[in-house]
């Protein structure tokens, strides 16, 4: 003779009332665990039901780059950065296209260095554009005025 024993449709007697007890008691439950823990089980339940929520948009800064459409053509402007490297960079999106050189100080004198591999530049210019620039190598600096002279002087050779 086999017996046969099959679960019953629906839950057990014994777990129906374990989940009433838990049910009812849940706020005592919650402040046993806040006291065990100095208060950690509340903040990780409020965390967690924040990490939850949607994020909402008001009081934040939402910038939009670019207009969606291809990016425009590079303008070349040649610059002296503050850190006295001279290059050519697009105005639009600020990005250096060509090192030029660098202005460097030798004897308390300022003068310009072409990215050359004499001047010690591992990536030297094109040979046409150190042919054109060829005769400011080593030009003096004195001041702003002539600085931004030779940015312009520059400029008007490369046909920018």
């Amino acid at each position: 003779m086999v017996d046969i024993f099959s679960k019953n449709d629906g839950p057990h007697r014994e777990d129906v009332e374990a989940k009433r007890l838990l049910q009812g008691n849940r706020g005592t439950i919650h402040r046993l665990a806040d006291q065990l823990s100095n208060g950690e089980f509340s903040r990780s339940r409020a965390a967690l039901e924040k990490s939850r929520q949607e994020p909402e948009p008001e009081g934040l800064n939402i910038h939009i780059l670019g207009s969606g459409s291809k990016p425009s053509e590079p303008e070349p402007v040649v610059r002296i950065s503050i850190d006295e490297r001279v290059m050519i960079m697009d105005a639009n999106s600020g990005k250096q296209m060509i090192l030029l050189g660098q202005l460097r100080v030798k004897n308390g004198v300022k003068f310009l260095a072409l990215a050359t591999q004499k001047n010690g530049f591992v990536a030297p210019l094109d040979p046409e554009i150190e042919n054109t620039l060829n005769d400011l190598d080593g030009i003096v600096i004195e001041n702003a005025d002539i600085k931004e002279k030779l940015a312009q002087v520059i400029y008007g050779r490369l046909d920018l």
